[in-house]
Order: structure tokens, then C-alpha cells, then sequence
């Protein structure tokens, strides 16, 4: 007996590689593109990893890539160079106060107007509503910019060429220019443009909710609000976990919505300076237009480390209060 055992074993993983090889066949096009993608992620994303050293060096564009890796080591100088910069107090605090702003307003208008399209009983009319709301999110941030030039600007604006027609103010409101108005239209137009975009998603997950469950809660007695509260808000609970996590993770860059960096650089201007600079327009232009690219990577690294202990402890505290996680 002992015999034939051994005999046989060494067969069993020849045919185990013999089937995974008739998978790997049969879905060889799927593989394809499944290595496509992590190229992609190599190539472009890890890759350029590799620059991060240069926060941590006096790097200068005339060396070359090489001179990324023989440059001078300065350690943790262009770090302290950015904390104890005198912008810093307003650049963070401009960054955090636009990034819960967007929070605060961008992540429950989806959730809200998912639900409220559930209920839309008017096949032809709910298609019409998602069709119009997220299209929004195709266009470009630098027309949506053109768009609110042509209807808030101070001299040809529509909005106040119409205030003032109805004698509701005496001169035009600075909409672009004001340091008051900034925050408040960078986080409109942002939940204009993007709220039908993710409304997919939780309209996406309230289909896979059982029709019984509705049906069992109107035996029950319970109203259509009582049906969103008990049954459809439960039922996506998961997916608004998970949107959540990404949403803080990515919070300095604009969180759902992500878009602080192209609104604070097309909208920015030297008069609304004192709300409209963040951190990401301010790398950008030290980096680029000062060539200091080291001191560029370092306050950029400062945000992507922010950004992944945020993540991380959303998934925690979502995972030990909801039972729902990311990972």
C-alpha cells in the first residue's frame, strides 16, 4: 500500500499544473489584459516611485536623471524648510478647509440623489435625470472654469448682469475674485460635476438589494421614508463604507470629488490668493516655475504619507464600527 501511494503522488501535482495550464489557455485574452494593466501600473506608477529620493537630496534639473541617485544627501532639510515656511499656516489650512468642505457636501449628494432616483417610478424621466446629471463629469475643468467665467464674471457675468437688472445689487458681486467666494464655488462646482458620476455606483448597489425586503417592510406597514431608513440605507451600507475609505484616503486632493488642484490653479488668482492656495498648486509652482524640485517631492511626500495613515485609519475605524472594510 505504501508502494502505491508513493507511486501515485507525483502525479497529482502534473495533472494539478496540466489543468492550471488548460485555464491559463482558455483565458489567455483575459491574462492579456490583465497584463496590460499591471504594465501600466509599473511603468507609471511604481516606476516614478523611484523620484522620491530626490526629497531628500539638493537635486537640480541640469544633472540628468542620474542626478536623481548622485546628488547630494540633505536629509530632512527641504522638510523643515516647508513647515517652517511662513505660507505654511494658511496653505494647510486652506487645503484642509476645502478638502472637509468637499466632504462634507460632495459625498452625501450621491447617496442622496441615488435614492431619491429609486424611487422615481418614470422609467423615462429617471433616465433622463441620470443622463443629464452625469454627463457633467466629461467635461474638462478648464471649460467648466470657462463656463462659471461666463456666468459669474464681475464685467460680462450673466448671473450679475441679472442681479443687478432686478435691482437686487448695486454693483457686481466679485464671485472670482473675492477671497469670500472661493471656497463656496470651488465645492458647488465640484458637486455639479461630479455627483451624477458616483450616483452609478450607489444606484448600482441598491439594484442588488432583494425586492422581498421592500415588500416584507410594506406588509409590515412601513412608509416609503421608513423603507429608506430600514431597507435601502442598510443595504449600501458597504459600498458607502468603502467610498467613504477612498474618499478620506484621497481627502487633500479633493476627496470624491478630487479635484483641489484644478480648481485652486484655474480659479486662483493673486487676489483670492489668501483662500485659493493649497498645498498642491504651491509644489507645483515652486517645482516648476523655481526648478526646486527636491523641495517640490518633499512637500508632495509629506501629503501622500498624510494620505495613507488616513486611509488606514478609516479602514480601521470603519471595519471596528461597521464591520464593513476595504481591506
Amino acid at each position: 500500500m505504501e508502494h502505491n501511494s508513493q507511486s501515485i503522488s507525483p502525479a497529482v501535482p502534473d495533472s494539478r499544473r496540466a489543468n492550471t495550464w488548460k485555464r491559463f489557455k482558455k483565458q489567455r485574452m483575459l491574462h492579456a489584459f490583465v497584463g496590460l494593466g499591471m504594465l501600466f501600473l509599473l511603468v507609471f506608477s511604481y516606476t516614478p516611485m523611484f523620484g522620491i529620493v530626490m526629497a531628500f537630496k539638493n537635486y537640480s534639473i541640469s544633472s540628468g536623471i542620474v542626478g536623481i541617485f548622485t546628488s547630494e544627501w540633505v536629509g530632512l532639510k527641504h522638510f523643515r524648510e516647508f513647515v517652517t515656511d511662513y505660507q505654511f499656516g494658511m496653505i494647510v489650512r486652506n487645503t484642509l478647509v476645502l478638502s472637509f468642505l468637499k466632504v462634507i457636501f460632495a459625498f452625501p449628494a450621491p447617496i442622496l440623489l441615488a435614492i431619491l432616483l429609486n424611487e422615481v417610478r418614470h422609467m423615462a424621466f429617471k433616465r433622463l435625470v441620470q443622463t443629464i446629471s452625469y454627463l457633467p463629469h466629461f467635461i474638462s475643468w478648464v471649460v467648466v472654469v470657462g463656463l462659471a467665467f461666463t456666468f459669474l464674471s464681475a464685467d460680462v457675468g450673466m448671473i450679475n448682469k441679472a442681479l443687478l437688472a432686478l435691482g437686487l445689487i448695486d454693483q457686481p458681486l466679485p464671485f472670482l475674485t473675492s477671497p469670500n467666494y472661493f471656497w463656496g464655488l470651488a465645492v458647488s462646482s465640484a458637486v455639479w460635476k461630479e455627483m451624477g458620476w458616483w450616483t452609478i455606483i450607489f444606484l448600482a448597489a441598491i439594484t442588488g438589494i432583494n425586492p422581498s425586503l421592500y415588500e416584507a417592510a410594506q406588509i409590515d406597514g412601513a412608509g416609503r421614508l421608513a423603507r429608506i431608513w430600514h431597507v435601502t440605507l442598510p443595504g449600501i451600507q458597504g459600498t458607502i463604507v468603502v467610498v467613504l475609505i477612498l474618499t478620506i484616503g484621497s481627502i487633500l486632493g479633493g476627496g470624491l470629488v478630487g479635484s483641489n488642484f484644478e480648481q485652486a490653479y484655474l480659479l486662483g488668482n493673486s487676489i483670492n490668493n489668501p483662500t485659493s492656495e493649497i498645498v498642491q498648486t504651491y509644489a507645483f509652482k515652486v517645482g516648476l516655475r523655481d526648478g526646486r524640485f527636491s523641495y517640490a517631492a518633499a512637500i508632495d511626500l509629506i501629503q501622500s504619507v498624510i494620505s495613507v495613515i488616513l486611509i488606514f485609519s478609516s479602514n480601521y475605524v470603519a471595519k471596528r464600527v461597521s464591520g464593513s472594510s476595504l481591506f
